[in-house]
């Protein structure tokens, strides 16, 4: 019998990634095409679409090279990627302009611009989201203003991994985890706002259909095939926006099972079966990949990035040479839970949430003469952990139910002291599954449903992973750091003001 399997692809920020799995959930191959985003002016970030599908097409001929898998033994593509980025094309499908991605900062007044419009309190409602720079609404409302001419040629508005959907299948597609986070949709309806259409002068006929995560959207056309070395005709599902889907890769689907990512940015996601709304929008509520679920999400901008600054900043003056992540945790690990009272605030390029300011800014607080390298890169990982139990808190004030297991993944979980520390603040049990490649795994799992590999999430998850460790809470040092985050709290409202 011919082994069958099943492709993932992400479209992020630095590169282009194609997973192939089995229906074991064995990974296969994995391979990537990396490129650069552009800032032309401070504050900006741009990537031409392009790059992401010659990234797909490298990535893709790369992993069947690499496995002889033949073409016809891929029975399924999912799609993931970075959300909210904006994608304009004009009536003949040509590309407008570099799309203005999620990590852009130029539309502060165009945020404001929809508050006014629509109204905060509504918008919230509406979309389960307040205006922020990174949704892809208040980047339509930027190019109406300052490139009217651009926008007047306008004929479809796409996200990241849609734009390279349209090249592998010719059709215009988008699946509602990455559409709520455009803030043009109705969250609870799982739909395009006429209202908010209405109110922003944004035409709807922009916008593609929108799918639900498991729902094959395409096909692959001939000439995608010939450019990609793909079968003609392998269906190609919707697919999810990143933080989905990789929600889905370590199969927290279910309310109660929350995923917790350490990357560069640190992401808390959890699975509800009803739409739930924080009314100041501090978390970020969006349909989940998974069918009549939703989830909220809240997302800190320097997480495993704080560390990777910390390395860069003493990489410069030490010694040691290279000087690795590895080498960073022994020194930690020889400091004291708590750092003999030195806190280390992670807002280094801003912060999101529960701080939606990009004016945040990070800090050493509570330096001695007794403190050492090893106190001050312990701080770094405490400091990202009190961060993250922010997040987790708030998701409880929101009225999330009882958090039965937390799912941690990202780079940053390789490392027992940082994920001793986790445990600690968070006061809770962590674990790890057998997956580790994430957003892209979990395309690939959405693929296997939406062509019948499996009946549904629950049975593809099931059948593909499995717990790998557990981190348990040490009591002592819960009690220690329950005492010192309340210093940690008190800390951005002192320093706002200056």
């Amino acid at each position: 019998m011919m082994s069958i399997y099943l492709l993932g692809l992400d479209i992020s920020t630095t590169a282009t990634k194609a997973l192939l799995i089995n229906l074991q959930g064995e990974v296969v191959a994995v391979a990537s095409a990396a490129y650069e985003c552009a800032s032309p002016y401070p504050l900006w970030s741009e990537q031409w679409p392009d790059l992401w599908w010659q990234g797909a097409i490298t990535s893709i001929r790369a992993v069947l090279q690499q496995t002889g898998v033949a073409p016809a033994q891929i029975v399924g593509l999912g799609l993931t990627g970075q959300m909210h980025g904006l994608v304009t094309l004009d009536a003949q499908q040509q590309v407008l302009r570099p799309a203005i991605l999620w990590n852009d900062q130029r539309t502060a007044a165009e945020c404001d611009d929809i508050r006014r419009r629509i109204g905060r309190a509504n918008l919230i409602a509406i979309t389960g989201n307040d205006a922020l720079t990174g949704f892809t609404a208040p980047k339509l409302l930027w190019m109406q203003k300052h490139e009217p001419d651009l926008y007047k040629r306008i004929a479809h508005v796409l996200l990241p991994k849609d734009f390279v959907r349209l090249k592998l299948t010719g059709g215009f597609a988008m699946d509602v985890s990455d559409g709520a986070g455009t803030l043009l949709m109705d969250v609870r309806g799982r739909t395009w706002s006429a209202p908010v259409l209405t109110a922003l002068d944004i035409t709807a006929g922009w916008l593609p259909a929108l799918f639900e995560g498991t729902q094959v959207t395409g096909h692959i056309t001939r000439e995608a095939a010939v450019t990609t070395g793909l079968l003609a005709g392998t269906p190609v599902v919707a697919g999810a926006g990143d933080q989905a889907a990789q929600a889905v890769g370590v199969g927290a689907i279910h309310e109660g099972v929350v995923a917790l990512t350490l990357g560069t940015s640190g992401v808390v996601f959890a699975t509800t079966n009803t739409p739930m709304i924080e009314p100041e929008a501090r978390l970020h509520a969006f349909c989940h990949a998974v069918p009549r679920r939703w989830h909220m999400m809240a997302v800190m901008l320097s997480a495993g990035g704080s560390l990777r600054w910390w390395r860069d900043t003493l990489a410069a003056i030490s010694p040691i040479s290279p000087l690795s992540y590895d080498t960073l945790m022994t020194l930690a690990a020889q400091a004291p839970a708590g750092c003999e009272g030195l806190i280390f605030l992670p807002y280094l390029t801003g912060e999101r949430c529960p701080h939606p300011d990009p004016l945040a800014r990070g800090a050493f607080v509570g330096l001695t003469v007794r403190h050492t390298l090893a106190h001050m890169t312990r701080a770094v990982l405490e400091g990202v952990a009190f961060g993250l139990r922010d997040n987790f808190d708030l998701l409880r004030h929101a009225g999330l139910g009882l958090i039965s297991q937390v799912r941690i993944s990202g780079g940053g979980v390789t490392s027992a002291l940082w994920r001793q520390i986790l445990a600690d603040v968070l006061d809770t049990e962590l674990v790890t599954v057998n997956t580790s490649e994430g957003a892209a795994f979990g395309a690939a799992l959405l693929a296997g449903v939406g062509c019948a590999c499996w009946q549904n999430l629950d049975e593809a998850c099931a059948s593909t992973m499995h717990i790998t460790g557990h981190t348990l809470p040490n009591a002592t040092s819960v009690l220690h750091y329950a005492q010192q985050r309340q210093i940690y709290q008190a800390l951005y409202p002192a320093l706002k003001k200056i």
